[in-house]
Order: structure tokens, then C-alpha cells, then sequence
């Protein structure tokens, strides 16, 4: 599908979906705020934002928005999911229960990297990609187990314990990072998010 003519959406229930959508429209994308059945059924793509991936859930059960997004991405639907937004996406967290749309097959660790004061930025070497990635990791997640039809394109490893873990995957047109790409000037993932579209 041409970018002109593409129109992606932002999951904006809460969380960063502007600053994602701002990255869309520098990219010449339409971006639309997702908060209906309607309207999620009028994008080509779906952004589900950093936040609080509980609120976010909450939220989505509230506005009776679980099953149309699970419908949706089954049914081929492209998807970015960052941080919380992975969270949601994923088929189970390590010691939380919460609503979750099991469309990603990872098992997520929240807040695994610590606390807010324990954020950091990273240079990620990715998969398929020639130049590092910047990466902002917030209260960030990691991925503790990933499903076989999971590829991992970029890892971290952890500075107490020097464990690998995934903090980029891609499972068909499911895109998830543990990090934010809409805060900084990189916009390859948002790239990729389209050419799937």
C-alpha cells in the first residue's frame, strides 16, 4: 500500500499515542487516534503505545475493545506495540496478571529493567539493519520467553546478572520493543510498521 494513501492508528486510551502519531504524519502517513470499534476498523495499522499497560487494558475492556483488536490482528492486521503496548500484546507477564490480547507469543517481565530512576538509553545492534538503533528504555519490559514463530531482531543484556534478553520481536505483522522509538529521530521501526501495511 502507498504511505500517501495509508492510514495508521494509535491505540489512545492512554499513554504516548501522540508522540507516535507524530512520527506517522512526518512520515506523510494519516494518523488517526484509535478509541472505537469504528475506528479501529478504518486503519491499515495500529500503534499500541508506551503507558501503563494495565490502564491500557483496563481501559480496552471498558470500551469494549479486546475482541475487535484480537479479531483484527488475527486477521492480519499490522501492529507496533512499544513498551506497554508490547506488554499488552503478549500472551502472559512473569508474576502479573492483567488483560492482555495474547496475540504475541512472549511471556514479559514489566519493569525489569527497575524503576523510573533506573531508565537508560542503549545503541542496539537489530537485525537486518546496518546502522545501530538508539533505543530509550523506560520502566521498561523485557521479553523472558519467546514462542517458535518469534524472531528476536535486537537483544539486551542485563548489567546485574549479564543475561540476553529480546527487547525487539517481530511474529508475522507483529512488531513489539521493550523501548520507545517515538523519542528519538530514528523512524525506521515506524518504517517498518508500514511496509507491512
Amino acid at each position: 500500500m502507498a504511505a500517501s494513501t495509508m492510514r495508521v492508528g494509535a491505540l489512545a486510551l492512554q499513554g504516548d499515542f501522540r508522540e507516535h502519531l507524530t512520527v506517522v504524519r512526518r512520515l506523510g502517513v494519516e494518523g488517526i487516534e484509535v478509541r472505537t470499534e469504528d475506528e479501529l476498523s478504518s486503519v491499515d495499522a495500529l500503534i499500541i503505545p508506551g503507558g501503563e499497560s494495565t490502564a491500557i487494558g483496563r481501559l480496552a475492556r471498558i470500551y469494549n475493545l479486546i475482541e475487535p483488536l484480537q479479531q483484527r490482528i488475527a486477521g492480519g492486521l499490522p501492529v507496533l506495540g512499544t513498551c506497554a503496548g508490547m506488554i499488552f500484546l503478549a500472551a502472559g507477564t512473569k508474576k502479573h496478571e492483567q488483560p492482555q490480547l495474547g496475540a504475541l507469543d512472549v511471556v514479559v517481565e514489566r519493569n525489569a529493567f527497575g524503576r523510573q530512576v533506573d531508565s537508560f538509553e542503549a545503541d542496539l545492534d537489530v537485525l537486518g539493519m546496518t546502522d545501530p538503533m538508539h533505543a530509550v528504555f523506560i520502566r521498561a519490559p523485557w521479553i523472558h520467553k519467546v514462542g517458535s514463530d518469534v524472531e528476536v531482531l535486537a537483544t539486551v543484556t542485563d548489567r546485574d546478572s549479564g543475561d540476553t534478553h529480546p527487547v525487539f520481536v517481530r511474529q508475522g505483522r507483529i512488531l513489539a520493543t521493550s523501548f520507545h522509538p517515538e523519542l528519538t529521530q530514528d523512524t525506521r521501526i515506524h518504517e517498518m510498521l508500514m511496509e507491512e501495511g
